[in-house]
């Protein structure tokens, strides 16, 4: 059970926000009726408008940079990459948590959202490794982010956050641009389809990125339930270390774990991988604490214009209008959450 302070403040600052967490009538009614003691306190205490929107966006960059380099490495399979990844992204959490003095296990009555955003926020980064080595990086980078069709639903469903028809909305120009940037044969037929491969690789790694959507919704959830009751760092963390055993037990069964005589260029840019995938993991639960998780998940698809900005520049691959319309309907769909929520500061 929550603190009567902690569950005064959740009502203050999202009413629409039902928590799951048992309170007595009593306790209650008691909230209700010190509400206006405590609302100047917690109105000066409440983050810039558009802060949190702005965390996501930055976010969205640091992680199309760190997919644009996993793309880059050659001759390891995705899922070692990511153990790596794990790996320098731990050295640098591990004295932030020191310095923080928050601990490396979390709240009693948390640990199980933390293991579970772990788990899940791993899982969906070794199926978006998967899905770039797979397909096109633009390719890839659009399907994952249908991510706010399903991080809308389940926010409905687990936070009681409101869908409202702006999200409808909003939705659907998400579903839009993933059509047309992907334009899936059986839609526009096999000739149309200009894939990186075979076909077969493109749909495994439609798959993966359609499964890493459904992963990152599900932590964008549990990141906002537990909102700021759990230090940031402390999820990364256990986004790491769930991430490197399932990277370790997966690699083990599939007798694909080597070390590979890396030059000091590839170990370059496993560094920077990591680094940069930790950065995107910061600021993007920063966001998550102070925003609709609706409304992050929206903004983060700019990642796609970013993916396609890196494609074009770094790797010559020009994309089709097909591919720059859809790119256009993501953006309408960031824009149009962005301008909602700060028309809805402003009333």
């Amino acid at each position: 059970m929550q603190p009567l302070g902690s569950t005064r403040v959740a009502l203050l600052r999202e009413p629409g926000l039902q928590l799951t967490a048992v309170t007595s009538a009593s306790e209650e009614s008691l909230a209700v009726r010190e509400e206006p003691a405590e609302a100047p306190e917690a109105k000066k205490k409440a983050p810039c408008r558009g802060l949190g929107l702005f965390y996501a966006l930055l976010s969205a960059f640091l992680f199309s940079v760190a997919s644009l380099l996993v793309k880059k490495v050659q001759g390891l399979h995705p899922v070692e990459i990511s153990a790596f990844r794990c790996v320098f992204q731990m050295l640098v959490i591990i004295p932030c948590l020191i310095y923080r003095k928050t601990g490396f296990i979390g709240p009693k009555d948390l640990r199980i959202f933390l293991i579970l955003r772990g788990v899940l926020g791993s899982t969906g980064t070794i199926l978006l490794y998967y899905a770039f080595h797979m397909t096109s990086l633009a390719s890839a980078t659009v399907v994952s982010f249908s991510c706010p069709v399903f991080t809308s639903l389940f926010a409905c469903m687990f936070l009681k956050e409101k869908y409202s028809l702006w999200d409808v909305l909003f939705t659907a120009f998400a579903i839009t641009g993933v059509i047309l940037s992907v334009r899936p044969p059986f839609l526009f037929g096999s000739n149309t389809a200009e894939m990186a491969g075979s076909y077969s690789d493109h749909l495994k790694g439609t798959f993966a990125s359609l499964g890493q959507a459904v992963c990152a919704a599900l932590t964008f959830v549990i990141l906002r339930k537990m909102g700021k009751s759990v230090d940031y760092f402390l999820t990364i963390w256990y986004y790491i270390v769930a991430g490197l055993l399932e990277c370790v037990i997966i690699l083990f069964a599939l007798g694909m774990w080597k070390l590979p005589n890396c030059g000091m260029d590839r170990l370059f840019l496993l560094l920077l991988i990591g680094l940069f995938g930790l950065g995107g993991q910061v600021f993007l639960t920063k966001a998550l604490q102070i925003e609709k998780a609706g409304l992050v998940a929206l903004m983060k698809t700019m990642d796609v214009v970013f993916a396609f900005i890196s494609q074009i520049i770094f790797l010559h691959d020009i994309p089709t209008w097909w591919t720059v319309g859809g790119a256009l309907c993501v953006v309408a769909s960031s824009a149009g959450a962005a301008i909602r929520n700060w028309c809805q500061g402003s009333e």
